[in-house]
């Protein structure tokens, strides 16, 4: 695997066949190389990415691996006639099948972006967006009671990221808030948080990892010290589990299984990809 290379080619922005390609590639481990080539729209840019895609066959000496969301049938047509790598058309291997159960024909409408600006879902997630850059690291009290949730956890737990995958990917209006030493000294949540306890959900890490992580950004400093490290994750572990906030560790779960936690627990019905 680390010596194939793998070709998205897509008449739209390629991040369809990016994502179920890598989906389908994780199955087998390795990390290939990875080549996108979106927007291949006509004819004459599909013998191109061919002529390319032949001629990095020939020089490796085995086929590429090429995952294929193209949707316009002259386009298509020229990549199955003349690639000699191995095709996977990942739009005519479902939607062939579908039209004949359904008795439906697809639009054949190229890219899925084509029309998002008149998509309400899309203004909100420009809004949630917007929303979790102003109110990211406790920086923003305001307007609290129109945020979906609330993150909270030590500084360099993984809130910030989380915050805007959820606002990106989901539309999710996210503020995150810091707790910090002088909150655990008071044995409460901040003032600022209180009338909001029931949209917080919290993040904890390794103080391991937390010290890790700190130390990349103040080596050598007390902030990223290991004791303080284990301090700080113990205070708001129990100040959590006494305020009934649940809570979750980011020290070995990526961003979205993170967001997907979160999502069940607080908004189901945006479980949406």
């Amino acid at each position: 695997m680390p010596n194939r290379t793998v070709y998205f080619v897509s008449d739209g922005t390629g991040i369809t066949a990016e994502t179920f390609g890598n989906s389908i590639l994780a199955q087998f481990g390795g990390k290939p190389r990875h080549v996108r080539r979106p927007f291949i729209d006509t004819a004459d840019k599909a013998r191109q990415v061919v002529r390319e895609i032949n001629d990095l066959c020939d020089s490796e000496g085995q086929r590429v691996i090429v995952f294929a969301t193209l949707v316009n049938t002259e386009v298509l047509d020229v990549v199955r006639a003349q690639c000699r790598g191995l095709l996977l058309d990942m739009f005519g291997t479902f939607i062939a099948p579908l039209e004949e159960e359904l008795q439906i024909k697809s639009n054949h409408r190229v890219g899925r972006f084509s029309d998002v600006a008149k998509s309400q879902e899309y203004h909100d997630r420009i809004e949630a967006i917007n929303f979790s850059l102003a109110h990211d690291d406790g920086q923003s009290a305001k307007n609290l009671d129109t945020a979906d949730v609330i993150l909270v956890g030590v500084s360099r737990c993984g809130k910030t990221p989380t915050s805007l995958y959820l606002a990106m990917q989901h539309g999710i209006k996210a503020a995150n808030y810091p707790l910090i030493p002088e909150d655990f000294e008071r044995g409460k949540l901040p003032s600022t948080l209180s009338p909001h306890k029931r949209k917080c959900f919290g993040l904890t890490i390794d103080p391991e990892r937390l010290s890790q992580i700190r130390n990349e950004r103040r080596p050598g400093s007390k902030y990223a010290d290991i004791l303080n490290c284990r301090y700080e994750v113990n205070e708001a572990e129990t100040m959590m589990k006494r305020e009934g906030i649940s809570w979750l560790s980011s020290t070995h779960k990526s961003i979205e299984e993170i967001a997907t936690t979160i999502l069940r627990d607080i908004r189901p019905d945006r479980l949406i990809y």
